[in-house]
């Protein structure tokens, strides 16, 4: 099987981002319609991804990329909390879990 020469793959690369771009420019179109229709009185999110092919999948993915971001900086702001406070998210996490195991 012969090996993709550097401009084949640089190639494929500019497709898959042409491909991005117009998928993110047709959820753009499709909220950008809907929220300035006139009749709508209130914006429904899930109404637009339930609706938009493909929307509700690369918003999960781009919740799961931002959570790690949330994660670490959750990690970074605890050094500086207040034993007080420290204790405050430990019981709302203990909260949680009773809250889980039901």
């Amino acid at each position: 099987m012969p090996r993709k020469s550097s401009e084949e793959l640089e190639e494929m690369g500019n497709r898959n981002t042409d491909n991005e771009i117009s998928k993110l420019n047709r959820f753009l179109g499709v909220v950008m319609e809907y929220i300035s229709d006139d009749e709508i009185e209130e914006i429904d999110v899930e109404h637009l991804l339930d609706r938009t092919e493909g929307l509700r999948d690369w918003w999960n993915q781009y919740l799961e990329k931002n959570r790690v971001q949330l994660e670490e900086g959750i990690k970074n702001a605890l050094s500086e909390l207040s034993i007080e406070e420290l204790q405050l998210i430990k019981d709302q996490i203990k909260q949680y879990e009773e809250k889980v195991k039901g």
